[in-house]
């Protein structure tokens, strides 16, 4: 039976991840017009995907769906298709093609497509290498975790050390490979990547820095560019992410290296489009450029800010639309550690160190002219939230060190 619609959706979400999950939420509660369809090519149900890389991989948590509205009654008025991959976009005609054959037609359109893992490269066919993105991902990986001796993960950003820290947890011999001289150390500093380099190694991950992997063969050796090799059950790469989408770049919408390039309440060149999440390249109101964040609590603030804003802003819509102002951010749980890192995402020249008590600290970075540009805590929230509102009113680095508790800096 066809099911292709013969009037308008007032609202279509493409993705069903944080984005644009909270996207058509906020689009029904804002009072949006007309019926709205979040389309996802996820077979499973919107589902928090935090606890993948963490309590599920751990095996704390089973592999399930755990919803990501904690209240769901917006999903009365939300036509969810699942399984349903979009193919092509046509903005003039106001619809997209699904690979069921399906035209939908919409009055506005939020894009909200994620991000997909990237893949490692030199891999031999057959070789057991995962990666860790969405729940289907995680119920595989899970079911070869239980029976493995040991495991290879390649990448130390966040996903990789939550990842090698919750697999070592269950008593797996984990090897932890980056061609990076500590975990993070490029984008938090040495300091930082020494301290999260501890934490690793006291559950018992194995740390190979300053390598990367040529090649992967099938019955689970692993290549490095030192000319050693690892010998695994299998291999975790989690080596980053990338946004392209086939069907956005024939869309006519204006992109910067895949993502989608929208204002500061995001919205696209086409009135009748926003964009949200990861694919964004969003200008922020606060520091004046634009910025690309891949967080999940970030996403959620752009799903309900391009959400509300479809509602209220389209055609003949009156009023100020709302502006991406908050500064981005996001806690990571390493074992038994949880850091909480805001920043603007451009770098910095200066970092400070302040340790507090029961190994407590806090790391303040500055640009060249002493501006707050970011900050990361661990067991010090009243740090984080201080530096989150440094970062939006762009205090100096003096001014976060006057404040700051008694403790040794460095």
């Amino acid at each position: 039976m066809d099911s292709t619609p013969t009037q308008p959706f007032g609202l279509l979400v493409i993705g069903s991840g944080p984005a644009g999950v909270h996207a058509a939420a906020a689009y029904v509660e804002a009072g949006g017009p007309g019926p709205v369809c979040l389309v996802s090519a996820d077979p499973d149900e919107p589902y928090q995907r935090p606890p993948l890389s963490k309590a599920v991989l751990g095996g704390k948590e089973p592999a399930e769906v755990t919803p990501i509205l904690e209240d769901d009654s917006a999903w009365a008025r939300i036509d969810l298709r699942l399984g349903t991959r979009v193919e092509a976009l046509d903005t003039d005609r106001r619809r997209v093609r699904t690979d069921d054959g399906q035209e939908l037609p919409y009055d506005r359109l939020i894009l909200a497509t994620g991000s997909e893992p990237t893949a490692l490269p030199g891999v031999d066919p057959g070789a057991q290498v995962f990666t860790l993105r969405t729940l289907e991902h995680a119920r595989r990986l899970v079911d070869v975790v239980e029976d493995a001796r040991s495991v290879v993960v390649v990448g130390s950003g966040f996903i990789g050390c939550e990842a090698a820290a919750s697999i070592a947890g269950r008593g797996v011999r984990t090897t932890l490979v980056s061609p990076e001289p500590a975990p993070q150390a490029a984008r938090l500093g040495d300091w930082v990547g020494a301290r999260i380099a501890e934490w690793l190694a006291a559950v018992g991950v194995e740390m190979r820095p300053g390598v990367q992997v040529e090649g992967v063969e099938p019955r689970g050796t692993v290549r490095l560019d030192d000319g050693s090799f690892i010998e695994s059950d299998l291999v975790l790469a989690a080596v980053g992410v990338t946004q392209s989408r086939a069907f956005l770049v024939g869309s006519g919408l204006l992109s910067d290296h895949g993502r989608l390039v929208v204002d500061e309440a995001l919205r696209t060149r086409d009135p009748r489009v926003w964009v949200a999440g990861d694919v964004a390249r969003a200008h922020h109101a606060v520091v004046g450029r634009a910025l690309t964040v891949e967080h999940w609590g970030d996403a959620i603030t752009m799903g309900q800010l391009a959400g509300g804003n479809a509602a209220t802003q389209g055609p003949g819509g009156t009023g100020e639309p709302g502006r991406w102002s908050s500064p981005p951010g996001f806690w990571s749980e390493i074992g038994e550690h949880t850091v909480k890192y805001s920043a603007w995402g451009d770098g910095f020249d200066e970092m400070r160190v302040v340790e507090h008590s029961k190994g407590a600290f806090t790391v303040w970075y500055a640009d060249a002219v002493g501006e707050v540009v970011g900050v990361l805590t661990h067991e010090s929230d009243e740090d984080y939230e201080r530096g989150g509102e440094l970062l939006a009113r762009r205090a100096s680095l003096s001014e976060a060190l006057d404040a700051a508790p008694t403790g040794g800096s460095s």
